[in-house]
């Protein structure tokens, strides 16, 4: 066994790199492996080389800009692609160390043959690859004559392929490592570097965390792909190292555009004649039979896009009904075309809303398509349940005509966001902010894209936060941003503007509704007239469920379909039981929450949409249904009521739910709903709403509901879109004009505001603060204090989550029988909890998952044993049993039953139960 290499390195670099084939490289770099398996594996060398061939091409293939990557890294342009697919293939360089060699007994063997030894014990114990590629890099890139800080920087970005940056590179060094291994390592680094040749050196200039990042997530999709061993077959392909890295080229361009492999979409903007009239533009969109006239908002919003260049911000303020979500595919059109952006998320609130916005996108997106094949992907907890999703990926590799697909590849946990286009919640953006794993992938796949946030008023001061971190994020990042509401309050609007470097004041004087736009030409602005809408009545009755069902009662006699919009997914459960009985046969009643299985609530939803939607999209509208729900109907769901009640809840959400009032033309309302009107419970002048036991406060804070009680007191018409603004304002102003109150409410409610709201709102703002990653944060220190993927720090107590509230379960309702056996329901088939479940059965448990969070419920199912039949499947790992009896379960101290009509209910369990 040899222990000095020096025969097989000559010194004064003697050996010609590029010249030597694999049979005359040293038997101890041939040797070094990376990937486990039959006979010898994959060699280290042969997969830094394959990723190496992948990062080119992908750079290449995505039409990614040489001169931004040249700007971004201190690279001559020309240089770029070589240079970042050298630095990405350097990821695994940490493996040539002892502890992670020791790892594959046969590997080891064939390591201590070629001479490599395997002592001191103290030279094993630092097994981590990644650690040790962050540790070592710098120096040996700076032997090359890298700038030192520069070096640091894309060793930190390499090295964290498996999820997470370091907060110090140095402890990954291997210790008391014999020095064979170090000449081993030196000559492995350059072989592989003098076989890819990067030209020219980079300039010394500091690299900003976003190009770390942007580094990092390349270079992490770029070793999916390059380890992928169907594709990329373990072995030495070719004489050389230099014909490997040509062969793995040819296979990496082949795998990208192969439909039957990855088949990555080529960069394509979809508007390929960027003078078409936004009249032509908003047809093709909508699908229209004719030709559409653009709505004053789609004409100014064109216009000012027009004017300007560069990356752009655009803020859209218009009242419900206006055309928004039309604006933005025209504005993604304008702006892709404009930038040479690479795609298009929309990120919604919620489920719901992303997955009625899915739909709408397929129609855009098959309108611009123009035969080139497109993808497009659902992002979200439950994509896996819809079904236009199932069926865009059948279509992946079939012979048929629809120009969308959804790509499995791209479905894949964390890669969502990859595909150049994708509808999904504004959480899975979120997650990039956070050091959460492969946080940095999330990040470069919204990089140079449009990114549009509707809703953006629609958040508390904590998910907020983290929206205005995304902005500096995302302007970083190269993107356009498009941020869309109805409802949004001054300060808010400043906190959004402010993040992308903007100030408001800088547009003075610009009325409600508006369009602000920022990019290279300057900030600017315009108003617009839109349409007015028949002024809404506006009356209040008490909070008591026995009188919103009344007040149905009485409109449902009337004919017409309406709505009644509760807090709560309990006030939905009891006052759907105290209807259910009394209504007349003809009149069709819905329930619809988030506490249904998913499967359950996607149907609920579609028939939400199918009865209460356009006249040209939802059939034949009933004479007589009402819909009872929670807030998931209250936003970015296209449906209109003849009628509307509604709990007391925030101004600005109490405005979002009367946009569904009248919402679409309609030739023919029933007599006595021919004037909107909406009906607040809660809304009654001589005494405050009643907000403990409706959980009220508890939802919206005690303060937003005391102080749009008090303003909507004296508003009982409102006139919309006009006093839209006013309204928003006038609750979130930070003194509320409050004089028309007697003294002691002022002052209760001012209590309230100095000893709650003010500081619960500050805090969450702080929390979030804490947690975002900093974009403009040296790249060494910018993880110093975040907490670490989704665990609780122990000194700050902080969590990586996209929103405040109690943390919840995923869990999958199942009926244990009598034999230890589960049943998907109690006359299906059982089966073992003991033993893995196939993919067919995965797949019918996963559909039928919902989230839970009341406290004392999620600690009783995370205190349950593992089953093999969900650990074992990747699909199910995350999910907890829901075990059901006849009457329920006991878990902590509630009774969970599920009911076919009403979803999961919540009961308290009696003494005897507890027993």
């Amino acid at each position: 066994m040899q222990s000095d290499l020096s025969e097989l390195f000559p010194p004064n670099g003697a050996i010609v790199i590029r010249s030597l084939t694999f049979n005359t490289l040293p038997l101890v770099v041939r040797q070094l492996w990376a990937k486990s398996g039959d006979a010898q594996g994959h060699g280290l060398l042969c997969h830094m080389l394959d990723v190496a061939a992948v990062t080119g091409a992908l750079l290449d293939y995505c039409g990614i800009s040489a001169k931004e990557l040249a700007r971004r890294f201190g690279l001559p342009e020309h240089a770029a692609f070589p240079w970042l697919a050298a630095l990405a293939g350097l990821h695994d360089l940490g493996k040539a160390t002892p502890g992670f060699q020791a790892k594959w007994d046969d590997g080891r063997l064939l390591d201590e043959q070629a001479g490599l030894p395997f002592v001191p014990e103290k030279a094993l114990e630092q097994d981590r690859h990644d650690l040790a590629t962050a540790s070592l890099l710098p120096a040996l890139l700076q032997a090359r004559d890298a700038p030192f800080a520069w070096a640091l920087c894309v060793a930190q970005a390499v090295s964290a392929h498996h999820g997470f940056n370091f907060v110090d590179m140095r402890k990954g060094a291997p210790l008391r490592e014999p020095d064979v291994w170090k000449q081993a390592r030196q000559q492995l680094f350059d072989v592989y570097w003098d076989t890819v040749a990067p030209p020219e050196l980079p300039q010394d200039c500091d690299l900003s965390l976003t190009a770390v990042e942007w580094l990092a997530g390349l270079t992490s999709v770029c070793d999916w792909i390059g380890s992928n061993s169907e594709w990329f077959p373990p072995g030495e392909r070719g004489a050389t190292p230099l014909e490997h890295f040509q062969g793995a080229q040819t296979i990496a361009r082949a795998v990208l555009m192969d439909e039957n492999k990855l088949g990555w979409p080529p960069k394509h903007a979809l508007l390929q004649q960027p003078d078409v009239h936004c009249d032509e533009l908003l047809t093709r969109i909508l699908n229209a039979p004719q030709r559409l006239d653009a709505r004053p908002l789609q004409r100014v919003a064109d216009a000012l896009l027009a004017e300007g260049a560069g990356p752009a911000l655009m803020v859209v303020e218009a009242p419900m009904g206006e055309g928004k979500t039309e604006l933005a595919f025209l504005a993604s059109l304008r702006l892709q075309a404009r930038q040479g952006h690479r795609g298009i998320y929309f990120a919604l609130p919620t489920q719901a809303t992303g997955n009625a916005l899915f739909e709408r996108a397929l129609v855009f997106l098959r309108a611009f398509s123009d035969g080139i094949r497109l993808d497009i992907q659902l992002a979200h907890g439950g994509a896996a349940m819809n079904e236009t999703v199932a069926k865009l990926r059948n279509v992946w590799g079939d012979e048929g005509d629809d120009a969308v697909r959804s790509s499995s590849w791209f479905a894949q946990r964390r890669r969502g966001l990859l595909s150049p286009y994708g509808v999904g919640t504004v959480d899975q953006a979120l997650f990039g902010v956070m050091n959460v794993k492969h946080h940095f992938v999330r990040l470069w796949g919204l990089a140079d894209k449009v990114v549009v946030l509707d809703e953006v008023h629609a958040y508390d001061a904590y998910t907020s936060t983290l929206i205005e971190a995304l902005l500096r994020w995302l302007k970083g990042m190269g993107c356009s941003v498009i941020l869309m509401s109805a409802t949004l309050p001054d300060a808010r609007r400043a906190r959004l503007l402010n993040a992308w470097s903007i100030d408001f004041s800088d547009i003075p004087g610009l009325p409600y509704p508006r369009v602000v736009l920022a990019d290279h030409g300057g900030v600017r602005g315009e108003t617009f007239n839109v349409r007015e809408q028949q002024p809404i009545a506006v009356s209040g009755l008490d909070e008591s469920l026995e009188s919103i069902a009344a007040a149905a009662l009485a409109a449902l006699e009337q004919g017409g379909c309406g709505a009644v919009i509760v807090n709560t997914v309990d006030r939905a459960q009891q006052l759907y039981t105290m209807l259910v009985g009394r209504l007349a046969g003809d009149v069709e009643l819905l329930l619809f929450h988030a506490r249904f299985p998913a499967d359950e609530r996607l149907l609920r939803e579609r028939q939400v949409l199918q009865t209460f939607g356009a006249p040209d999209a939802s059939g034949q509208r009933p004479e007589r249904a009402l819909l009872i729900a929670t807030q998931v109907a209250e936003q970015s769901l296209d449906i209109d009521f003849d009628f509307l009640i509604s709990d007391l809840a925030p101004v600005d959400l109490l405005l979002q739910r009367a946009g569904r009032l009248h919402r679409h033309r309609r030739e023919q309302r029933p007599h006595s709903h021919q004037t909107p009107h909406l009906r607040v419970a809660g809304l009654l002048p001589d005494r405050l709403p009643e907000l403990k036991e409706t959980r009220w406060a508890s939802i919206y804070g005690d303060y937003l509901c005391l102080v749009t009680w008090a303003i909507l007191l004296n508003e009982p018409v409102w006139r919309l879109p006009l006093d839209i603004d006013r309204l928003v304002q006038a609750v979130y102003a930070p003194w509320p004009d409050l004089s028309h109150l007697p003294q002691e409410l002022r002052d209760r409610i001012e209590m309230v505001d100095k000893t709650r709201h003010g500081a619960k709102t500050t805090f969450q703002a702080q929390l979030a603060s804490h947690i975002a990653i900093d974009p403009n944060a040296e790249p060494a220190y910018a993880y110093a204090d975040k907490p670490h993927g989704a665990d609780e720090d122990d000194i700050l107590g902080l969590r990586n989550k996209t929103r405040l509230g109690e943390d919840g379960v995923t869990a999958l309702p199942l009926w244990p029988d009598v034999d230890g056996n589960w049943r998907l329901a109690p006359d299906d088939a059982p089966f073992s909890p003991q033993q893995a479940v196939d993919d067919a059965l995965a797949k019918r448990l996963y559909a039928r998952q919902i989230k839970l969070s009341r406290k004392d419920v999620v600690q009783a199912l995370l205190q349950q044993p593992l089953f093999p039949a969900l650990q074992e499947h990747a699909l199910l790992a995350h999910c907890q049993p829901l075990l059901l009896q006849a009457g329920g379960c006991l878990l902590g101290d509630t009774l969970v039953s599920l009911d076919p009509n009403l979803g999961l209910i919540y009961g308290l369990a009696s003494k005897q139960e507890k027993a």
